[in-house]
């Protein structure tokens, strides 16, 4: 680029010696004196010298502006930056915007009636008693109401998934001692299927106990996939509180009646296994069989047979013959103390 007069004039002044016939050099400190103006009110010759703190006669752009350097007090009183920290990042401390913890939009401790979660009442509602209730706290945390996803009942789900099956596939085993495995392996899928486990959950009312974030709890409907990980998570901490027996017990109670369904769908279901299991299990006794009624010629006989645990008559059921009477009164027997079980959680939500 060719030189100008001007720039010539420039150079001149920059370099002019001092009254010792020495150039003087740069001064890294800002002129506390104001730069005096032309006459014209743009920048002087002055203004054109560099700030910069290097001695290299560098020339700025004269329509450039100083920049301001910090004072020692300043910098002293700038907090530290980390490693990874840019400068210009948020102080140390800080939460970027957006970043706000997951439970940061819930009530601590809110079920989504947004009330207290009344723990006992839970308790009652599933049967056992927690030494420690912490764990059933963390079962009935749903992560949008956790205050980080550790705190949720994730970690539970998966255990209880595990606990579950193996305690329905422990089930199936024994009381289908003929069924191939994929009959068996058919029966399980649906019984420990989310349908099923979603349906137990509404049935036992825990989703008034369910801790979950804003955007659950304005909803009228809990997705089947939220409940199903609750009864899940029930499980499994049944399993942690108090063992194996009394998860296989919850399990049971809930779940034997379910298996009886779905195998007499499925095959020609045992129901007398499963009605014999579960009485023995909660009540201590055998059942036993009584035909009521016999029907039509002895060479095609139909008989009508009614299941009894101790002194208590099930709806009586008619069958070709006494095995399949049986099988059929056992079936009513199921459903008759499944819907008894159901009709006591809902009158533990009506009270």
């Amino acid at each position: 680029m060719k030189r100008t007069k001007q720039d010539e004039g420039e150079d001149r002044a920059f370099a002019a010696p001092s009254a010792g016939g020495v150039a003087k050099k740069r001064s890294t400190r800002p002129a506390a004196a104001k730069r005096p103006q032309t006459d014209a009110g743009g920048p002087s010759l002055a203004d054109a010298k560099s700030d910069s703190p290097t001695d290299a006669g560098v020339l700025l752009d004269p329509q450039s502006e100083p920049t301001a350097t910090p004072s020692a007090a300043a910098v002293a009183e700038a907090p530290p930056l980390r490693a990874s920290e840019p400068r210009g990042s948020e102080p140390r401390g800080s939460e970027p915007r957006g970043s706000e913890p997951r439970g940061s939009d819930t009530v601590a401790l809110a079920a989504r009636g947004n009330g207290p979660v009344d723990l006992v009442a839970c308790q009652e509602r599933i049967g056992h008693t927690f030494r420690d209730e912490s764990i059933l706290l963390a079962a009935l945390t749903h992560a949008s109401g956790a205050a980080h996803r550790l705190a949720s009942n994730e970690r539970l789900e998966f255990l209880g998934d595990a606990i579950l099956g193996f305690i329905v596939c422990d089930t199936l085993y024994r009381i289908f001692p003929e069924s191939l495995e994929g009959d068996l392996t058919r029966i399980k899928s649906v019984v420990v299927s989310r349908e099923t486990c979603g349906r137990i959950s509404e049935h036992l009312g825990l989703t008034e106990f369910l801790i979950v974030g804003k955007g659950l709890a304005v909803n009228s409907a809990i997705p089947v996939s939220v409940l199903s990980d609750l009864f899940e998570s029930v499980v499994a901490a049944i399993y942690l509180d108090g063992g194996i027996e009394p998860a296989r017990l919850f399990v049971s109670r809930w779940m034997d009646p379910e298996i009886a369904q779905v195998s007499s769908g499925a095959q020609g279901a045992n129901h007398k296994s499963l009605l014999q299991q579960l009485s023995q299990r909660d009540f201590g006794v055998t059942p036993t069989y009584e035909v009521m009624e016999e029907s039509g010629p002895d060479h095609s006989k139909s008989f009508h047979v009614s299941a009894f645990i101790g002194e208590r008559r099930y709806t009586p059921a008619w069958g070709r013959n006494k095995k399949e009477a049986e099988q059929r009164a056992a079936s009513n027997a199921l459903v008759e103390l499944r819907a008894a079980e159901v009709g006591i959680a809902d009158g533990g939500r009506r009270g």
